[in-house]
């Protein structure tokens, strides 16, 4: 091995432990921009809370140190060989069916991010019905973060890293060096949302979409890296941290190679949670939630500060 590629694995080898799905800031702007993708009213209602929704978007992975059972819920492996009891060629299975199939044990050893988007659906649907305005943004920031994840190709494979194949620090390449790099000539501009009837079927196609990408993210970087003449790492100063990247000439390469890959991954995020929380609330009955949202709007925050506004539950 070749001191270059060595310190390459050393240095990005340690990305494995802060792989969170889409880097922060993408999370943070598909949330920005599923609000905008919105119809009314429920876009008038989400747009009071945006700052909340994507300053909420990356809670889901905060909590991975901390709450069991977490990890699992963003990510399914499905090339796992334990996994090979799903034969989703003959349907695809409920959480029930597959935990018949390959026992529960096994699913949350080796992911649960399909049925895991359709609990939390669920979550949101009643919080819709029951008017809980802090159940509704909390089930919506996780909704919309464990939907983004299932579109991200390395979130469905057991070599999420590429610490099988020598690829380390793979993840955080796809999904944040590039997005950092070339996210602003991105066309992110998403389809209108639409209602989606199954979402258990939903969240399946899009996770199985994302494992048809596995093999070309893999092998387009592993031949790229084959090829490059020069330095594949550049220092780069991170706050008060210094990191080594790869350098933004190959990595110019590596996205023009997937030929448009992240940013279709990225703009399908965005639409697709949207969809997600105008189901949701379609699927509630379509609750009026005026007096949740746009109440607070209409007092300001100084009659809130003395408490001169009308009680109701919008401005607590």
């Amino acid at each position: 091995m070749s001191s270059e590629r060595f310190l390459l694995l050393l240095s990005l080898a340690l990305t494995v432990l802060f792989c969170q799905g889409w880097g922060f800031a993408v999370h943070r702007h598909i949330h920005r921009s599923a609000v905008d993708a919105l119809p009314p009213p429920l876009h008038g209602w989400f747009e009071t809370e945006t700052e909340w929704l994507r300053a909420h978007a990356v809670d889901a992975d905060r909590r991975k140190a901390k709450v069991p059972k977490e990890a699992p819920k963003h990510y399914l492996d499905l090339d796992a060989p334990a996994l090979s009891c799903l034969d989703v060629s003959k349907g695809l299975p409920s959480f029930d069916c597959a935990a018949e199939a390959c026992t529960e044990d096994t699913l949350w050893s080796y992911g649960v991010l399909p049925w895991n988007i359709q609990w939390t659906y669920n979550r949101l649907t009643r919080a819709f019905m029951e008017k809980d305005k802090a159940q509704i943004l909390q089930a919506a920031s996780d909704l919309g973060h464990y939907a983004s994840d299932a579109h991200v190709p390395l979130h469905t494979s057991l070599n999420y890293n590429g610490q099988l194949t020598g690829q380390d620090g793979i993840h955080g390449l796809w999904e944040t060096r590039l997005p950092e790099l070339y996210g602003d000539r991105y066309w992110l501009v998403a389809d209108a949302p639409e209602y989606v009837s199954d979402v258990l079927e939903w969240s399946w196609n899009v996770v199985l979409e994302s494992h048809s990408s596995v093999d070309s993210v893999l092998r387009l970087e592993r031949e790229l890296v084959a090829e490059w003449p020069g330095d594949l790492l550049v220092r780069e100063e991170r706050g008060r941290v210094v990191q080594k990247q790869r350098v933004p000439e190959w990595c110019a390469l590596y996205d023009q190679a997937l030929e448009g890959m992240v940013e279709r991954r990225w703009r399908g995020s965005i639409q697709g949670v949207a969809s997600l929380w105008m189901s949701a609330w379609v699927d509630a009955g379509q609750p009026n939630l005026d007096s949740l949202f746009l109440d607070r709007v209409k007092c300001g925050w100084w009659k809130r500060r003395f408490g001169a506004c009308p009680k109701s539950p919008g401005n607590g």
